[in-house]
């Protein structure tokens, strides 16, 4: 019997009891237990289960994270729970970890009609990264001795097997958005929607306020409140994802010219419906001054990408179009990151800066010079690169 220390709860003493044959193996045990305690490395025996630790590590998290995140969390790793959240925690092995990994790669939806199928790699990486979270706080807890999820990783076979698989969602070239901005000059979210052209996340576009956040007189917005959804169910206002997404942007022209016409179109609905009308205070509304939530301004784009018989695509990657566009146009790195939102450009470039094969045109001409004529051979004309194609 060997004191291990005291329980953080009660503040009473613990003590760890092992039986051996012999008086030898009880003294090496001794030993080793005493040492590992002096040296900080002892982890008491536990009877918690993965699914408790979860349950108490979201718990701890909560704190620094706000809703919409936490929420992401419990999703993430509730993917895990069902196969690994019954076994003590302790008892965790790094091939239990394994096999949820190459079970869900396989089989691991278990919702909806599609239960049954793979989950996709960005998803199953998701959910091994929060678990990694997770055991690592279990450790310098001293639940447990070593991270057992810690050399787990995707595959590379199953990385290249769901590129073959799965064909890349294209944001809209340049044709694309002018087509789409052309075609609903008459809808009522015109101007809510040449704000996500603009390169405005939805949650930002459906959180701003006229009041707050619109200043027509200067041609200025100013992004710092968002309305999102948890779950698509529940609406959830708050700050922006990041500090350096409080930003203050100018209105291009039509933009301004377009949130004006809005804005009169709005106090028009006031006076008619009198007391009927919620007076919101947000731009994106309905004709009775509600609020439109993220979930409605999507369908009602995708409603509009159908009627002008053009291809569906999220209303998210406007972003992509928007910052290609400006970045294929000269625009410097730190107004680049600075319009995105973003804390420095290589998070802008990596996610959100996709040129096509018009925007490489130019690259194509100009390595002409470096390969020179081709001596005796007639050289066909290089068709012009298109300006301003962008994705």
């Amino acid at each position: 019997m060997v004191d291990v220390g005291t329980d953080p709860q009660t503040g009473k003493r613990k003590q760890l009891t092992r039986t051996f044959d012999t008086l030898k193996e009880a003294k090496a045990e001794y030993a080793r237990v005493t040492n590992r305690r002096l040296d900080g490395t002892l982890v008491a025996p536990s009877k918690i289960t993965v699914n408790e630790w979860l349950d108490r590590w979201l718990a701890l998290r909560s704190v620094d994270l706000e809703a919409t995140t936490l929420y992401n969390y419990q999703i993430t790793l509730d993917r895990v729970r069902g196969k690994l959240g019954n076994i003590l925690l302790q008892e965790l092995t790094e091939e239990d970890v394994e096999g949820w990994r190459d079970w869900a790669l396989t089989s691991g939806r278990v919702r909806g009609k599609k239960a049954g199928t793979p989950l996709s790699v960005t998803t199953v990486e998701m959910s091994l990264g929060r678990l990694k979270e997770a055991l690592n706080r279990a450790v310098s807890r001293r639940l447990v001795t070593v991270n057992v999820a810690e050399n787990v990783t995707i595959p590379l076979r199953a990385r290249k097997e769901e590129r073959r698989r799965k064909e890349e969602a294209k944001p809209w070239n340049v044709d694309e958005v002018q087509t789409f901005a052309n075609g609903i000059q008459g809808d009522r979210l015109y101007a809510p929607l040449l704000l996500s052209l603009m390169g405005l996340r939805p949650a930002e576009v459906c959180g701003l306020r006229w009041r707050e956040d619109v200043d027509l007189d200067k041609a200025t917005i100013t992004i710092h409140n968002t309305r999102t959804m948890m779950g698509n169910r529940y609406t959830v206002e708050k700050d922006t994802k990041s500090l350096a997404g409080e930003r203050e942007l100018p209105l291009p022209a039509p933009v301004l010219a377009a949130l004006r016409a809005l804005r009169f179109l709005q106090m028009k609905e006031r006076l008619a419906l009198g007391e009927a009308y919620t007076d919101s205070g947000y731009v994106v509304v309905h004709e009775n001054g509600e609020a439109f939530t993220i979930k409605q301004l999507r369908r009602r784009a995708y409603r509009l990408m159908e009627n002008l018989g053009l291809r569906r695509v999220r209303l998210y990657d406007a972003r992509a179009s928007c910052l290609t566009y400006l970045a294929n146009n000269g625009v410097p790195d730190h107004i680049l990151a600075r319009w995105a939102g973003h804390k420095n450009v290589s998070t802008t470039k990596r996610w959100y800066v996709k040129p096509d094969v018009e925007d490489l045109r130019g690259a194509a001409a100009t390595w002409d010079g470096l390969h020179g004529p081709v001596a005796g051979a007639a050289v066909p004309p290089v068709p012009a690169p298109v300006q301003g194609r962008s994705r």
